[in-house]
């Protein structure tokens, strides 16, 4: 199969939904990162992102939405605190978590009675899914456990003949993807971060719960809780703690075949190192975090040493993706 890259208007829309529409799957920018998406609604088809992938079977999708009021066909109910929630933050990076409806297929979400919906903010995804005339199931475009895509040539690289179409969006604007919170039941409760932070959520809605990622026995409730992602080919080891006191624990471990990621303001001047923004300035990191991680992956190197900033406001979402791209390789100073 050859992959095309199209642009993200007009004409190469409605081709990319005739897709959609077949039961088939094509690729599309959001403003967090590129998605891989299928018919939500289509069995088969949603079997088909995760043969794509590589993606385990317990790990559950995020179903995109054009409007607040499709929201009604995929849960069972509607919580009441989903307007203030929507009203405040749709279109957005936030993905809200409900209990599901019958349409839904149990591969959408993995087996669980729950549902994760999200209206993203890009106005390709939401002419996408207006124009295939069905919600669109879409984890980021990306083999499972990589580096998310956050540019079409990152799509093309990693799927390129595997899928036939990739609407060419630009880069992303938030680069990271987006939080998810379960409204479920009982305190709402984040299960992943992004851009919506945990003090944003508590103005809307007062009392907000953090949650830990899934263990090894249990099924993940939301994407990004049970497995390694985001990494990339040499094992990376996240360091944390006051910037710098970090970069000097770098440097004294930069030998042979070691590259590091690094804030612009404490930066070792060496050619392996790449800088992904100011220390304190984090919507910049997360901006550019994915697109590093990829050009560390070209420098072939043995080892990735990787500073993480303050786990506050959106650094804890930078910080959550450095530390699942390590595993369980996370010093804390």
């Amino acid at each position: 199969m050859e992959t095309l890259i199209l642009t993200a208007s007009g004409e190469d829309i409605k081709k990319a939904a005739d897709i959609i529409k077949k039961g088939g799957i094509v690729a599309f920018p959001t403003e967090t990162v590129y998605g891989l998406g299928a018919n939500a609604l289509d069995e088969k088809a949603v079997a088909g992102i995760y043969a794509t992938k590589g993606r385990q079977q317990d790990n559950p999708l995020i179903v995109h939405v054009a409007s607040q009021a499709d929201v009604a066909r995929l849960a069972s109910g509607v919580p009441g605190v989903f307007g203030s929630l929507a009203g405040a933050f749709w279109p957005g990076p936030l993905t809200l978590i409900v209990r599901k409806s019958r349409i839904v297929p149990g591969n959408v979400t993995a087996g669980l009675d729950t549902v994760a919906i999200r209206m993203p903010e890009h106005p390709a995804a939401l002419a996408l899914i207006r124009a295939s005339g069905c919600p669109i199931a879409a984890p980021s475009a990306n083999p499972s456990g990589r580096p998310s895509p956050t540019r079409a040539a990152h799509v093309l690289g990693d799927l390129g003949g595997k899928i036939p179409y990739i609407l060419d969006g630009g880069g992303c604007r938030v680069g990271i993807e987006s939080t998810v919170l379960d409204i479920s039941g009982g305190i709402p409760r984040i299960l992943r971060p992004g851009l919506v932070t945990l003090e944003e959520l508590r103005v809307v809605l007062g009392a907000v719960e953090t949650d830990r990622p899934a263990a090894s026995a249990e099924a993940p409730r939301s994407p990004g809780m049970k497995y390694r992602h985001y990494a990339p080919k040499a094992p990376v080891t996240a360091v944390l703690g006051p910037p710098g006191e970090t970069a000097e624990y770098i440097k004294r471990r930069m030998g042979e075949g070691c590259a590091a990621l690094m804030f612009d303001d404490f930066k070792l001047d060496l050619p392996c190192v790449v800088a992904y923004g100011p220390s304190w300035d984090h919507a910049a990191l997360a901006a550019r975090l994915f697109d590093a991680l990829r050009e560390l992956d070209g420098m072939g190197a043995s080892a990735i040493y990787a500073q993480a900033p303050a786990e506050v406001g959106l650094g804890q979402a930078v910080a959550n993706r450095i530390k699942k791209a390590a595993g369980d390789n996370v010093v804390e100073l």
